[in-house]
């Protein structure tokens, strides 16, 4: 027993160090974007519930095939009665069994086409939970490079929050060392470290923002939260105003082409179309084929059980043929409801493709207007920059007093933030174009 709890034991052990290793591993590697999302697409909880509804409608697919096979059952029986009898004067009870045995087996050979209906619209199934699979890959996987950029975004954030800290504190110490030799004022030397302290809270807030940022992605991925969570930092050089003059009927031309949701709507309307077809088939009669071998033992006969078994084989054929009278409307109301299905699965293909016609048409106006905000913010940061140090480098002389130095310091901190922000609008507008283009997200 000690021998069995000591090797339960070191198992545990070695099983949970394996996974800490394994999950270690994964959380000190570098994760580029397309491994994000290909790790998020194997854990997460929406694609494999659609993978296992995938699995669903296969079996269906397969259990519908087998309907125009003939069934086959196999009946054993036992019975045992007794009588009251008269013998020599006494009354009492009789005793005897009897078996029987039966093979029997049906087709169904005519059913207006409902059994073809069936399989059609089974196979059907199947395609639209591929595309319906696809939809929830792509929502994903444009949520992951959202997420992605956010933190891209944060840190660089977080870099030009840094680099104003030292700015400003390589002034302070000007500004401490002019205010001991009371060349400025107390209120000039209070403004400048009034400056640092607020340039240090909003550091403060990009750190936080950096590290919502992590967290989100990381859950996106199904990975427990880690400090060691690093992403890699793709070269954006090339992403950056690639002067694009983006058309929005070529653009919805090829995305209706493409986009799983607009061929999951149309599949979905082609599923409904069979319904009707299989609700008409009731209104016609239905043709059937049986066919059957049976045979029976008595006590009360003379001869051994398999003899009797042998001699007593009855086999049988017959045919069936239903024909629908009068169903209370069942028929014509599931009939009627199946055509209101269609009409609905037509407009949410209609609403489908309005949809993807406006995420299109904003997409375009995005990239556009992306690129003419990004000129401006870097023609407008250009410019900031240079009154910036020009502004630096007098108050450093004295010859502009704190008031001063500091506009032009905040001018250039709203100048930087602009610049950044349009930096990555842009990326992201080009990057949901690409989607609609069909282009495999990577950065």
């Amino acid at each position: 027993m000690r021998k069995l709890i000591l090797i339960f034991t070191l198992s545990v052990a070695i099983i949970g160090a394996c996974q800490g290793n394994s999950l270690i591993g994964l959380q000190d590697s570098i994760w580029t974007l397309e491994k994000c999302i290909n790790h998020a697409l194997n854990r997460n909880i929406q694609v494999r519930k659609s993978e296992l509804s995938n699995r669903q409608y296969q079996v269906y697919d397969e259990q519908a095939k087998a309907q125009r096979f003939p069934s086959a059952n196999a009946s054993v029986n036992q019975n045992f009665n007794w009588s009251k009898s008269t013998s020599t004067g006494v009354t009492g009870l009789t005793g005897n069994n009897g078996s029987n045995v039966s093979v029997n087996s049906g087709v169904t050979i005519f059913n207006a086409s409902k059994l073809t209906n069936l399989i059609k619209q089974a196979d059907l199934s199947i395609e639209s939970g591929k595309y319906s699979l696809e939809t929830t890959k792509e929502s994903i996987s444009l949520s992951i490079l959202d997420a992605y950029l956010q933190i891209l975004y944060a840190e660089e954030q977080v870099q030009n929050a840094e680099k104003q800290i030292v700015s400003t504190k390589s002034q302070l110490d000007l500004a401490e060392e002019r205010f001991m030799l009371k060349a400025i004022s107390q209120s000039d030397y209070a403004q400048v470290k009034s400056q640092l302290a607020s340039e240090k809270l909003t550091m403060a807030n990009s750190q936080s923002q950096l590290l919502i940022a992590k967290v989100t992605l990381e859950q996106l991925m199904e990975l427990p939260v880690a400090e060691n969570f690093k992403i890699a930092h793709p070269d954006l050089a090339e992403s950056l105003n690639q002067n694009r003059i983006p058309d929005v009927k070529s653009v919805y031309e090829t995305a209706l082409g493409i986009k799983p949701q607009i061929k999951n709507a149309a599949i979905n309307k082609e599923i409904s179309s069979y319904d009707e077809k299989i609700a008409r088939a009731g209104l016609f009669p239905t043709l059937s084929a049986s066919a059957g071998i049976s045979s029976g033992y008595t006590s009360l006969n003379s001869g051994s059980y398999f003899g009797q078994i042998n001699s007593s084989v009855y086999p049988s054929v017959g045919f069936s043929l239903s024909i629908p009278i009068y169903q209370k409307k069942q028929v014509k109301t599931s009939i009627a409801v199946a055509k209101i299905g269609y009409e609905n699965a037509d407009l949410s293909e209609i609403d489908t493709k309005n949809a993807l016609r406006k995420s299109i048409e904003q997409a375009c106006v995005d990239v556009t207007s992306a690129q003419i905000k990004y000129e401006a913010s870097k023609e407008n940061y250009s410019a900031t920059l240079e009154a910036a140090n020009l502004s630096d480098e007098r108050f450093k002389q004295g010859v502009i007093n704190s008031v001063d130095y500091l506009v032009s310091k905040t001018n250039l901190i709203v100048a930087e933030s602009e610049l950044l922000q349009s930096k990555y609008n842009l990326i992201v507008s080009y990057k949901i174009m690409d989607y609609f283009l069909g282009i495999p997200l990577s950065l």
